[in-house]
């Protein structure tokens, strides 16, 4: 009896061990909580590559504007002008790559993008008194990139720019201006931008799309929790937040009216710039200073918020 008992204590043990891994390996290695995570963990999916399967750039090189890296006018970048510096990360270099880890002078600043998302953020990466590294954890929520600190391997949602799961739960990301346009309108605004190099240090074709035709369908390759038909699935989307309101500013409205217009949410008012040539948008307040907001596929905005408002000029 007692050998039997044996053997089931060292089966159980196996079980549990196993268990343990394939949970891990399911979590790509990560260690997640159920009790603490703050979105439900049957509802993180692999993207397919593993743990910086995405290599991250934390070394970026930059080229001056006279010498860029074969752009054309119509090139979309991500353009970030902070501390008295532009730069401009093309989304050809992004979407393989998908983080930045970059600084502003003095300031740490992580640039992201999520190709399946059309989301592109660019975050304050000064957290509790500490600068932070980030990278590709590859898993997703709601079809959006989940990056992970390399301090303390927590998990955070690039749309809800906070910490989802891990010793940094409920911590949040300082979100930064930032536009998404062509590289000419870009250029014209900002003449001294710096500009994302090619050598990355990895070999990859930045002259191939991987994602070539994927914002011209409807598909859409992972689960998402919430859909709406209003608008094509990619339809592109200034989404803002003010104290916990959500609204967004389709395209396929601003085009009705370009130029700008004005705005209130909850209590802010606000000005949309729209320009129908680069297929750009931004934020100002009452002052002009620019918001933060958040230029991502319409789909993927609705899947985070549900109950966001929807701005229409009918």
């Amino acid at each position: 009896m007692r050998r039997t008992t044996q053997l089931l204590s060292t089966a159980l043990v196996g079980v549990l061990a196993y268990a343990g891994y394939c949970w891990a390996q399911e979590y790509n290695g990560f260690d997640v909580d159920e009790k603490t995570a703050l979105i439900p963990l049957g509802e993180i999916h692999s993207g397919g590559p593993p743990k910086d399967g995405i290599p991250s750039l934390d070394d970026p090189r930059f080229t001056q504007p006279a010498e860029p890296d074969s752009l054309n006018p119509s090139d979309r970048v991500l353009g970030l002008a902070h501390n008295g510096i532009a730069k401009a990360y093309p989304i050809s270099i992004m979407n393989w790559h998908e983080i930045v880890n970059d600084r502003f002078g003095e300031s740490a600043v992580v640039v992201t993008y999520c190709p399946l998302c059309g989301s592109g953020v660019a975050y304050d990466a000064h957290i509790d008194g500490k600068d932070m590294s980030f990278g590709v954890s590859g898993l997703l929520y709601n079809s959006d990139v989940l990056l992970y600190d390399r301090q303390s391997d927590s998990l955070w949602s690039q749309i809800l720019s906070k910490a989802v799961a891990g010793p940094m739960v409920g911590k949040r990301l300082e979100m930064l201006p930032m536009m998404q346009t062509t590289w000419e309108a870009w250029h014209e605004q900002y003449p001294d931008t710096l500009v994302l190099s090619r050598q990355t240090g990895f070999s990859r074709d930045y002259d191939s799309d991987p994602y070539s035709g994927y914002e011209d369908t409807k598909g859409v390759w992972f689960p998402v929790k919430n859909r709406d038909h209003r608008y094509h699935p990619k339809e592109r989307v200034l989404g803002l937040e003010v104290d916990g309101h959500f609204k967004a500013y389709p395209f396929a409205e601003l085009s009705k009216t370009p130029g700008e217009v004005d705005d209130v949410v909850a209590g802010k008012k606000i000005r949309i710039h729209y320009n129908d040539t680069s297929k750009s948008a931004w934020l100002t307040d009452d002052s002009g200073n620019e918001i933060p907001a958040i230029m991502s596929f319409w789909f993927a905005w609705y899947a985070f918020h549900p109950d966001t408002d929807v701005f229409s000029v009918d």
